[in-house]
């Protein structure tokens, strides 16, 4: 059987939302081939793992269930395995917890999702599910993500970015140049963030103030650019990696307002976060519209973009693009990647007839594919460089 670590919480305002993610997962997974080993981690980037933490109702109240579960350090085991290491350890036995043998990150926001657990992963030298360090942080980064998207004929829309050491020395400078550049309608957002945190829409100076000083709270760098007024939203879902990929079905997000909001995704409906650890809920609460309602030729577009976007980007495993739709114009621009979706995007495969069970099955196929292929690629070379090395004295560093 297969020892799956399945990553989730972490320091990121998104912690809640992974919880669900996560143990919603876990509930779907084959567990006739696979065993899940759930690895919490708070929000100070403590790690957790016990029987404990796979249970949802535990996190009503974290502080108690860290006291159910065994605080962890990872070391690299035999035959590729990971040891998950009692920490702080006892003095008599043994102190391996837990062992695995590929990682699940089923994390969301800064400090998980951007490739900061992928870098640590990647040390580790395990298997992974998702997008590897790069494909992250790119993703994370809407400025640079859009950068490389355009760089490969990928519709965006123009933006600017503000840094918050700008608008803090002229602020009124700042907002002259955005109304130059962009104009209103106008939406402002942080660079870095998921799950609508952050983002706000302004149609004149005050609103726009107001709009930038609260994107600044969540990031030192925010998105500005131009509101579309008659927008519909469509996303869609993209499985494989760079070789081969595949797009779900489009789906339309209805929103209570005119962004859709953290409430929206997680909240509304009565469902959300409440039922999370039930089947059928999580971001699958959300109000949406299954297929979406857009013409053929619309929908074979979107999904073809998708799959572009997601092969330009270097992604891998499950992925969730959203997509505007202008519907003056006809347009179609892509907004955004979401590299580890909420609820990991099940409900769009299931009309095209793949189960959550099959999704992470094919998930966790392509993260050992990935892994083998790595082990293919030269990472390192002998060499007798150190042998002649003596430091200190004033003697030349290697390249002098």
């Amino acid at each position: 059987m297969i020892r799956v670590g399945l990553f989730f919480g972490g320091n990121s305002v998104e912690h809640e939302i992974s919880i669900i993610t996560a143990l919603q997962a876990a509930e779907y997974i084959d567990k006739e081939k696979y065993q899940i080993v759930p690895v919490y981690i708070t929000k100070d980037n403590r790690f957790f793992t016990g029987e404990e933490m796979g249970k949802i109702d535990n996190y009503k109240d974290i502080p108690a269930a860290l006291k159910k579960g065994t605080q962890v350090l990872f070391a690299k085991g035999e035959r590729g395995a990971v040891d998950l290491i009692r920490h702080p350890a006892k003095k008599f036995g043994n102190n391996t917890v837990a062992t695995i043998d590929v990682a699940l990150p089923a994390v969301h926001g800064t400090n998980c999702e951007d490739g900061t657990l992928q870098g640590f992963l990647t040390l580790l030298d395990i298997p992974y599910v998702g997008c590897d360090v790069y494909a992250s942080a790119l993703g994370m980064d809407k400025y640079a993500m859009k950068a490389v998207l355009a760089y490969n004929d990928i519709p965006v829309l123009e933006g600017k970015l503000c840094h918050a050491h700008d608008y803090e020395k002229d602020a009124e400078g700042l907002m002259s140049l955005l109304e130059e550049k962009i104009g209103y309608p106008m939406i402002a957002k942080p660079v870095n963030l998921g799950s609508s945190i952050g983002i706000s829409k302004a149609k004149d100076r005050k609103e726009l103030k107001k709009a930038l000083e609260n994107a600044f709270l969540y990031a030192r760098d925010v998105l500005c650019e131009h509101a579309i007024m008659n927008l519909k939203e469509i996303n869609c879902a993209v499985l494989g990696d760079r070789e081969e990929a595949i797009a779900s079905e489009c789906e339309e997000p209805v929103a209570a307002d005119e962004i859709l909001s953290y409430e929206d995704k997680y909240i509304g409906g009565g469902k959300g976060a409440k039922n999370a650890g039930s089947k059928g809920s999580g971001m699958a609460s959300l109000k949406r519209k299954i297929p979406a309602e857009i013409t053929k030729e619309q929908r074979d577009e979107v999904r073809s973009l998708a799959v572009s976007a997601f092969k330009a980007l270097g992604c891998a495993g499950v992925s969730r693009i959203d997509f505007m739709l202008d519907q003056d114009s006809g347009k179609i621009y892509l907004n955004e990647i979401n590299t580890i979706p909420g609820s990991l995007s099940f409900y769009l495969w299931q009309p095209l007839g793949m189960s959550y069970k099959e999704l992470l099955d094919r998930m966790i196929t392509l993260a050992v594919k990935r892994h083998r292929q790595s082990k293919a690629v030269t990472h390192s070379f002998k060499t007798n460089v150190l042998a002649g090395v003596k430091l200190g004295g004033g003697t030349k560093g290697a390249k002098g």
